[in-house]
């Protein structure tokens, strides 16, 4: 089923990646920006309740979550447990976990109850517990497990009330943006992608979802990530 042109998108985050979603889907119709250059601090609970009873009125059709966190100018990802480090473990929580639960507490119950719409975070595949084979990363990878696992607890609930909805996660590939620079050196040929690329792939996922897809981790490609 095809989500209408007219429906409103809400893209949360405008980074690389979220900015390309949202000039892709400004192309098909109405699509609301969330950032700190617009007044949304998604770590900050009363920024996103604000922001969302603003959309009182809007028809929300596809919602992307676009923040993470993977390392600062302090803070880079742990080669071991002995750089384990509390306040970077914190932050890798609240910025990749923490805050997308925030966002779906007062976006899941204002999507539509009688029409299709998808509530999609980004995920990671580094974050799957079964495909972890090289450990290392280990705020980045515990926060996008744990962000796994709210998606699929969030989705079991969302069906009781809005059964046309669908909640997942999307692993968007490595994407060529200020997070991924640092270890790009890394990424096979071929596989570095361009924020547009990403964009275009992840909506062409989003779109062509069922609600017997909602709770999964998806790849960029529609591959299905185990858990």
């Amino acid at each position: 089923m095809n989500i209408g042109e007219t429906a409103t998108s809400l893209v949360v985050g405008a980074g690389g990646l979220g900015e390309a979603l949202a000039f892709r889907l400004k192309v098909k119709g109405p699509t609301v920006v969330w950032s700190r250059a617009t007044g949304v601090d998604t770590t900050i609970e009363d920024d996103i309740e604000r922001a969302a009873c603003a959309l009182e009125n809007v028809v929300l059709a596809r919602v992307f979550v676009t923040t993470g966190f993977l390392h600062s100018a302090i803070h880079s990802p742990e080669r071991s447990w002995r750089d384990l480090d509390r306040s970077a473990l914190e932050q890798s929580f609240l910025v990749n976990a923490i805050a997308p639960a925030l966002v779906a507490k007062h976006i899941l119950p204002r999507l539509p109850r009688d029409k299709r719409a998808v509530f999609a975070v980004l995920g990671a595949r580094v974050g799957s517990i079964g495909d972890n084979r090289s450990g290392g990363w280990h705020g980045y990878r515990a926060s996008k497990a744990a962000l796994a696992m709210l998606i699929k607890t969030l989705s079991i609930e969302l069906k009781r009330t809005h059964p046309s909805a669908i909640c997942v996660a999307l692993h968007p590939g490595t994407v060529d943006t200020g997070m991924s620079k640092p270890f790009q050196g890394n990424v096979p040929p071929g596989k570095l992608f361009t924020p547009d690329f990403a964009a275009e792939r992840l909506i062409e996922v989003v779109d062509a979802l069922t609600p017997a897809d909602s709770g999964a981790h998806i790849a960029w490609d529609g591959e299905l990530i185990s858990a």
